[in-house]
C-alpha cells in the first residue's frame, strides 16, 4: 500500500512524545502520505505537572464540509486516543465519507493500561468503544483494555489460556483482527494475535523499564510496516523491536517519552 494516503487522527501534543506527534513523522517516514485530524491540541501531554487543551471536536465538522467539496478520500485510518464518546460517531462518519475503496481501519482503543482506566474515562465510554471497534480491520488494545473491552477480569499473570480466551472474547465484539499488546509469557513480553480465528504470539525481551507513548511508537510502526505490505505478525515484530530500540535510546532522566527519533534516523539511514 505504498504511495497511498492514511489518515491519522487523535490528539496532538505540542511538546512530548506520543500522539500525533509520534505517529505523523514515524509514517511520514516510511513513505506513507500521512494527515492529520487533531481532536484537541495540547501545549504538552499529560506527564507534566501543567498543561492547556484546546477541544477541537467542533472544528472537525467544519474541516469534513472543506473535505467533502475538495473530494478528498483515504486509503486508511489509524485511530488512537479519543476521549470523548461523540468522536466515536465523528470518526464513523469520517469512515463512511472520506474512506477510498478498501481502505484499512485500524483503532488503538487508547483507555486504560495496568488494569486500570485513566482519568476522565468511565464505564460509559468503554461500552461505546466496544461497539465502535465494530468499524476496525485491525485493533491494537493491551491487556488492561481488552479486559475492560470484554468484561474480563485484569489479571497480571497471563498464561495462554487467560490470553487466548481473551483475545476470542474480542472477537465477539468485532470481525477485526485482533492485536493484543503487553502480554507476558516466559519472562518476554509481546502480543497475541487472533486472525482469521488463527491465534499466534510474537514476543521478545522484556526490558526493566515502562516509558510514556510507547503504545503510540508501536502503533504507527505497526502501521508503516503492514502498509509496506507486511503481515500482521511481521508488522507487530517490527514494531515491538522499533520499541525495544527505543527504550534502549532513552536515557533515564528523558521522563516523558521514548526517543523514536534516533531509532527512525538509524533505520532509514
Amino acid at each position: 500500500m505504498t504511495n497511498k494516503r492514511l489518515l491519522a487522527m487523535q490528539d496532538l501534543s505540542c511538546v512530548g512524545q506520543c500522539s500525533l506527534t509520534v505517529v505523523h513523522p514515524i509514517l511520514s517516514a516510511y513513505g506513507i502520505e500521512t494527515c492529520m485530524l487533531p481532536t484537541a491540541v495540547l501545549s504538552n501531554h499529560t506527564m507534566f505537572s501543567k498543561w492547556s487543551y484546546l477541544d477541537l471536536t467542533d472544528e472537525i465538522q467544519n474541516i469534513f464540509e472543506v473535505w467533502r467539496g475538495e473530494g478528498f478520500k483515504f486509503d486508511g485510518f489509524l485511530l488512537g486516543y479519543l476521549g470523548k464518546t461523540p468522536l466515536m460517531e465523528t470518526a464513523e462518519t469520517c469512515f463512511k465519507d472520506f474512506s477510498s475503496e478498501g481502505a484499512i481501519k485500524i483503532i488503538d482503543p487508547v483507555f486504560a493500561d495496568n488494569g486500570k482506566i485513566y482519568g476522565g474515562f468511565d464505564m460509559t465510554y468503554v461500552q461505546a468503544m466496544a461497539k465502535f471497534i465494530s468499524n476496525a480491520d485491525i485493533i491494537l488494545p493491551n491487556v488492561t483494555e481488552a479486559c475492560f473491552l470484554t468484561g474480563t477480569p485484569y489479571s497480571e499473570v497471563h498464561t495462554k489460556e487467560y490470553l487466548e480466551n481473551l483475545i476470542l472474547a474480542l472477537g465477539k465484539l468485532t470481525k477485526a483482527t485482533a492485536v493484543i499488546t503487553g502480554v507476558e509469557l516466559d519472562g518476554k513480553i509481546g502480543e497475541i494475535i487472533c486472525e482469521n480465528g488463527k491465534i499466534s504470539y510474537v514476543l521478545g525481551e522484556k526490558l526493566p523499564v515502562s516509558l510514556h507513548g510507547t503504545g503510540d511508537i508501536f502503533a504507527a510502526t505497526f502501521t508503516a510496516a503492514y502498509l509496506q505490505g507486511k503481515s500482521v505478525a511481521e508488522s507487530a515484530d517490527f514494531a515491538s523491536e522499533f520499541v525495544r530500540d527505543c527504550i534502549r535510546k532513552t536515557p533515564a532522566e528523558h521522563f516523558y517519552g521514548a526517543c523514536f527519533e534516533q531509532v527512525l534516523a538509524k533505520n532509514l539511514g
